[in-house]
């Protein structure tokens, strides 16, 4: 069985008849014009491009402010050991990746860009999987808490910066 239709008076439905009354040939946006050198100028102004190595400073800084707190708290060496590695996890193949993508003589291809993450990821996992041989005692909790964090930098500074450029318009 079939839900009732709504139709128009001539047999059509409503939706087809709106479809069929549109006008393609209307352009409601205006037409896009290059912008001068001014309105180039002001539009960087406005929206700042974040650098890299900022956030990966930021990052780091994360890693031994929070390894820091969490061996005060825990009065364990072992926490605060555990915690800068799970940094070291985020941090190093970002850092990696960063330099084989931004540094001199990088081409920027999408294949590039592929090959990059794909060792950051391998480096990132194999890392993690070191993590017991390496660290001993480790303290898993400290560990995967500092890597969390580490990667959650990139969004917050990202926000905070796009919250300054919005303030200086």
């Amino acid at each position: 069985m079939q839900p009732p239709q709504s139709h128009k008076p001539g047999g059509q439905h409503a939706a087809q008849q709106a479809f069929d009354d549109s006008d393609w040939t209307e352009d409601i946006d205006p037409p896009v014009r290059p912008l001068t050198r001014q309105e180039a100028q002001a539009l960087v102004a406005r929206h700042p491009s974040m650098s890299v190595w900022r956030i990966l400073a930021w990052q780091a800084s994360v890693a031994v402010l929070v390894a820091l707190v969490w061996g005060v708290l825990s009065q364990s060496p072992a926490s605060a050991v555990s915690a800068l590695y799970g940094g070291a996890v985020v941090v190093i193949p970002n850092a990696l990746m960063a330099r084989g993508i931004f540094g001199r003589g990088a081409g920027r291809s999408v294949g590039a860009l592929l090959v990059w993450e794909l060792l950051k990821l391998g480096l990132s996992g194999a890392m993690l999987a070191l993590s017991p041989v390496l660290l001993r005692p480790i303290d898993w909790a400290a560990m995967l808490v500092t890597l969390v964090l580490c990667l959650k930098v990139i969004g917050v500074v990202l926000l905070l910066g796009q919250g300054r450029a919005k303030k200086s318009v």
